[in-house]
């Protein structure tokens, strides 16, 4: 019997030591982390930000000069630097397949992830797709699609948002809250800051 309760005991002590070392975050708390690291990043970044009305009013436009970004519904911030072509037909659709040039910046790490915007051989590719009540779009090749030796076929929903407001050729810049980012981004309860250029293909 007393060798039992020195085993308890011993059990109990153990446990207690490994629960004062758990570093873990809970969910609320990688969110709240999440939310500073925007919030720093827009303050940091003399970044200005209307609303939708604003931007509505502004012909969906930004004013680059002021550094202006919309927030949208979704969560995500955007800047559009250029929306594209003049031309109507030019206008993202259904099964538009799209390359994409981007540079992916970690708010939370405050470094640099990953960039092809200066790589003429690099490109990443997906394809658009439209319903009555969704947008998707799943990547046909490239970067993200091996992510970390991992095959990720969904692109980041924040990478989707600008589509209805621009053309062929757009250069937009965007943050995107991990619950609009991709796959890891919503598992790690990551923000990021994409600099993008579309090309329809």
């Amino acid at each position: 019997m007393k060798k039992l309760v020195l085993f308890v005991g011993a059990l109990l002590a153990v446990s207690l030591a490994f629960q004062a070392c758990d570093d873990t975050k809970t969910y609320a708390e990688m969110l709240d982390e999440e939310k500073d690291a925007i919030k720093a990043f827009i303050q940091d970044s003399g970044i200005v930000v209307i609303s939708q009305s604003e931007f509505y009013a502004q012909d969906s436009t930004t004013d680059v000069s002021k550094n202006e970004y919309v927030q949208l519904a979704s969560g995500v911030y955007m800047q559009i630097v250029d929306k594209g072509s003049d031309n109507p037909a030019d206008t993202v659709r259904n099964n538009s397949e799209l390359l994409v040039r981007f540079s992916e910046y970690d708010l939370i790490g405050k470094r640099l992830s990953y960039s092809n915007l200066d790589i003429p051989y690099v490109v990443d590719a997906f394809r658009y797709s439209v319903s009555s009540t969704s947008i998707a779009g799943i990547f046909t090749e490239g970067y993200y699609m091996y992510n970390s030796g991992t095959l990720y076929t969904s692109v980041p929903a924040g990478w989707l948002v600008p589509l209805v407001y621009v053309r062929d050729r757009a250069h937009v810049k965007l943050i995107v809250p991990s619950k609009m980012g991709s796959q890891a981004a919503m598992q790690y309860v990551y923000p990021y800051y994409y600099d993008i250029k579309y090309q329809i293909y």
